[in-house]
């Protein structure tokens, strides 16, 4: 039901009973955007308090739920900061984890993950695997978490990874990411639509970043200048785009034109899928919901469906792969899994320079 309502969120041409669905999703909706204003005029009020770090806090976030590409963009910006010799230190929420949340978790003290996917979430693990030099921290409150990396290791640039909507720490940059092919959606706000708060919220933001997933760049240029003239923000483009294809037990790279089942648990993975197609003979997807935690029974779900399809290359995002990895270690595998590893094009000095 959840994946059915997130790509109902993005429809463009729903049916009659689709549509019948979004005007009965529009009554809760209305009483979720009156909670999501009130909630935004007392902070703008200050009647409700927030943190002030003495480290440059930075957030990177987005007002639709789904993938945007917050996660690679977050280890672009992480990147730029540690080549300017700073102390980065990454707090992520930790969704779909494992550990205990209401206090910090060390993910990562810069040398790599200190705790597998399944335990500490697939985007801290994520980043503690690529950012090396960067803590990662996971906790419910990010405050706890920036006095954590504050007390234990000075860092002096912190960054909220999905934290645009949670406003209880100052932020000195505030970004906001929006996919160029979904954009809002529907327009509306949860469960209705995609939005987690409405577009007055753009006011808020410091710098856009329109994240497109294609070679083709031409719509986005357009979609930036739209934006940029329509909230009255410096709005950069940032590419995503394949840059190849590993097995992630032994690095081999995937021969193009191969034949391939694909799987993913991220929100909106059609831009996965096409980046597939355009390289390799995608035969067949399957789809799990967003921050999903693989154990031995999906593996095997998995397998079957690609041996049903007489595939034996199997491919997912990193994401997945770090998630998924521990559990195929040591299974005998009658296939062979893989990643798609990407690439960001954006001129982070301009978005991300202090």
């Amino acid at each position: 039901m959840k994946l059915f309502i997130s790509k109902l969120h993005y429809k463009k041409n729903p049916n009659i009973y689709e549509k019948a669905m979004v005007t009965l999703l529009r009554v809760p909706a209305f009483m979720y955007g009156i909670v999501t204003k009130a909630r935004n005029y007392l902070y703008d009020k200050r009647r409700l308090p927030s943190h002030r770090s003495k480290a440059f806090v930075l957030s990177i976030g987005n007002v639709t739920t789904g993938g945007v590409g917050k996660t690679p963009f977050t280890l672009e910006a992480a990147q730029y900061y540690l080549s300017q010799n700073k102390k980065v230190a990454i707090i992520s929420r930790g969704y779909g984890a494992q550990l205990d949340n209401k206090e910090p978790n060390l993910i990562s003290d810069g040398s790599g993950p200190l705790f597998p996917a399944k335990k500490c979430g697939d985007e801290p693990a994520w980043l503690a695997s690529y950012a090396k030099g960067a803590v990662v921290v996971t906790c419910r409150s990010r405050i706890k978490a920036e006095k954590f990396v504050r007390e234990k290791f000075n860092s002096d640039i912190i960054i909220l990874d999905d934290g645009f909507q949670h406003r209880k720490i100052k932020r000195d940059l505030d970004i906001v990411l929006i996919d160029a092919k979904n954009k809002f959606g529907n327009g509306y706000v949860l469960p209705a639509g995609p939005l987690r708060e409405d577009l007055t919220c753009m006011k808020r933001a410091n710098k856009v970043v329109v994240v497109n997933k294609g070679y083709d760049s031409k719509n986005a240029l357009k979609y930036c200048d739209y934006l940029k003239k329509r909230f009255k923000k410096d709005t950069y483009l940032c590419k995503l785009v394949p840059d190849y294809v590993y097995n992630i037990l032994t690095g081999e790279r995937l021969p193009k034109e191969s034949r391939v089942m694909a799987f993913s648990a991220i929100g909106q993975p059609e831009s996965f899928y096409d980046f597939l197609k355009k390289d390799y003979k995608l035969v067949a997807i399957l789809d799990f919901e967003d921050h999903h935690s693989y154990d031995r029974e999906d593996v095997s779900k998995i397998i079957h469906f690609a041996q049903e399809e007489n595939i034996d290359c199997i491919v997912t995002t990193e994401k997945d792969a770090i998630k998924i990895v521990d559990v195929i270690r040591d299974v005998e595998l009658p296939v062979k899994f893989y990643a798609l590893k990407l690439k960001a094009y954006v001129d982070i000095k301009d978005v991300c320079g202090i």
